[in-house]
């Protein structure tokens, strides 16, 4: 079964934006919590990050949990796409460890495994992964043969699963841009399994072109979008209007697509409910300028 999201599919948001929050900024919030305020607000999509405290893959009663969000999700009228990006879950004294590339890649390769398994149940249609950076003494071939490796294997379990995977380019890791992540692509033979997480920060971080652009390259594999503001350089997300990303060309730069645009901002958990409200505004009136851009100068800003 391909469950990579119909581009041509309505969404529930008469926008014709499915706007959805990353439950990693809500890391002080219960998630049935956290869901209600989303809801509340008009956010449609959830990108649920599953870590110690919203759906712990490894909790004894995760079944029952995952069950008891999958039917508040259709109360609220949400959907959802399933995130592995918690710094912690894996190890209490090493951020992100480890990753597809070190030699205990296989803890990486369970977690993620399990990550696809939830996302079957809840009816989410992508699980979001990435690579890692390269470890310390390792030479950068074998580090592309262990993420193939690692991917090949999640390939599998995501087609069996009924999902496709949303492989993320991250600043800093082996995979840190499109050309990574159209390399894995290409290693890969190509497969309708793995499709693309773009973070619309991280094209103004990163990339050696507009985000506007960047956003039209990535659009034929894009299943899952994270957006926020960033400043050329430097890998730091930020509220909409604190960097220098345009926001209405590059929503416009969208059209088609039809899956979550996930607002992402992880730090920002002491105030999730005020940034969350500011960030859905903001968003519309970037997108009402898009649409109508002779309206007031100001439109789109914070």
């Amino acid at each position: 079964m391909n469950a990579r999201p119909d581009r041509h599919a309505p969404t529930p948001d008469a926008e014709a934006v499915n706007w959805a929050y990353c439950t990693n900024g809500f890391s002080g919030h219960r998630l049935p919590e956290a869901l209600g305020v989303l809801a509340e607000l008009g956010y449609t999509g959830a990108a649920i990050t599953l870590d110690h405290g919203h759906l712990d893959p490894y909790a004894p009663g995760l079944a029952g949990e995952v069950a008891a969000i999958g039917k508040l999700l259709g109360e609220l009228g949400m959907n959802a796409v399933v995130e592995t990006g918690g710094r912690y879950t894996l190890d209490p004294r090493r951020k992100h460890y480890p990753t597809l590339l070190d030699d205990a890649a296989d803890r990486r390769i369970d977690y993620l495994t399990r990550a696809i398994r939830v996302a079957a149940e809840l009816g989410a249609p992508v699980v979001h992964l990435w690579s890692g950076a390269i470890p310390a003494g390792l030479h950068p071939d074998e580090a592309w043969a262990r993420l193939a490796r690692g991917c090949e294997h999640l390939l599998r379990a995501a087609e069996r699963g009924g999902v496709v995977l949303g492989f993320e380019p991250e600043p800093g890791m082996l995979v840190a841009d499109l050309a990574g992540y159209e390399r894995l692509r290409e290693l890969l033979g190509g497969p309708e399994q793995l499709g693309l997480t773009l973070d619309i920060g991280h094209c103004r971080c990163v990339e050696p072109y507009d985000v506007p652009e960047c956003v039209r390259r990535a659009l034929p594999y894009l299943v899952h979008v994270q957006i926020d503001d960033m400043r050329r350089g430097v890998h730091e997300h930020l509220e909409f209007g604190a960097g220098e990303i345009d926001f209405p060309p590059a929503l416009a730069a969208l059209d088609g697509y039809r899956g979550q645009v996930a607002v992402e901002l992880g730090r920002h958990g002491h105030a999730a409910p005020e940034v969350a409200r500011r960030s859905i505004d903001f968003l519309r009136r970037a997108r009402e300028r898009m649409d109508h851009p002779g309206r007031a100068a100001d439109a789109g800003r914070p």
